[in-house]
């Protein structure tokens, strides 16, 4: 049995202190609010921007995750989830004579900048612009350089987070008009599940991307949807921009599952299905 610090212990960090707890493990979940984490995740109070509030570490950690996510677009905010955090906490454990094993630390695709539904993978060129880009990669080279390893995540969807499910029932989705527009997306299981198992693979690479098997247009899931819950199509209409830089781009899990990794929900068909089945 390790102990295993999960740092920034929200939506994707619980479901991952759940499965290492099922497997064995003694798992420390820090926040700056824990006290919702679920039982038998222990709650670590702790603010990764306060090097003063880390100084309650538990002796012992043998792996880390860093799931920590930005508050806002800001890039002060960007900058406190990203650098400033997994700076801090480093330093906070070297401080104290610990050596985890692993560091994994969770960073987005939104780094690749590719707009005409380019295949992707972890060799793809990356854009440093705008900030978020910038901030992300900066944050990967830190944990890189330190031995850690790197995962890439798309788009988190999953139970709480249903927003084109919504969307379709209060009538306001919009099918994209025009060519294509691919979405990435990964289940929160399965964005656990992988970051379980890089956690113990014993030969990982620096990076990895997860995603799931098949980028879709926004359009086609909407209308898949759509049908699966007896509901219209969703009305045709110009392109809503959901972020200030979204990019258009096919990200590929060849490396992830060559490394052994099984989806639980290979594609968004077989996660939403069980959405809507309430599961």
């Amino acid at each position: 049995m390790a102990r295993v610090l999960i740092a920034g212990c929200g939506y994707t960090g619980a479901a991952l202190g759940l499965l290492l707890s099922k497997d064995g493990h003694e798992v420390w979940g820090l926040s700056r609010n824990p006290a919702r984490l679920p039982a038998p995740i222990r709650p670590l109070a702790a603010d990764l921007t306060d090097p003063r509030s880390l100084g309650s570490l538990p002796p012992g950690i043998g792996a880390v995750a860093y799931a920590a996510g930005a508050d806002g677009r800001e890039e002060e905010a960007y900058r406190a989830a990203y650098v400033t955090g997994p700076r801090n906490l480093t330093g906070a454990l070297l401080a104290r004579g610990q050596r985890p094993g692993r560091f994994l630390f969770t960073s987005s695709t939104a780094v690749y900048g590719q707009k005409n539904g380019e295949w992707v993978d972890e060799d793809s060129p990356v854009s440093e612009e705008p900030y978020t880009r910038r901030l992300l990669l900066e944050g990967e080279r830190l944990v890189r350089e330190a031995g850690g390893v790197v995962l890439r995540l798309t788009g988190i969807y999953g139970p709480g987070r249903e927003g084109l499910i919504r969307g379709l029932r209060e009538g306001k989705a919009v099918s994209p008009e025009g060519p294509a527009r691919y979405t990435n997306r990964i289940h929160r299981d399965d964005a656990a599940g992988a970051m379980r198992h890089l956690m113990a693979l014993e030969r990982p690479a620096p990076l990895y991307i997860g995603v799931d098997h098949e980028p879709s247009d926004r359009g086609e899931v909407l209308r898949w949807l759509a049908k699966e819950m007896g509901l219209p199509p969703p009305r045709v209409g110009p392109a809503v921009e959901y972020r200030s830089d979204p990019g258009n781009k096919r990200c590929s899990n060849a490396r992830l599952l060559a490394s052994g990794y099984r989806f639980r929900y290979p594609t968004y068909r077989e996660g939403y299905a069980a959405i809507l089945k309430g599961g």
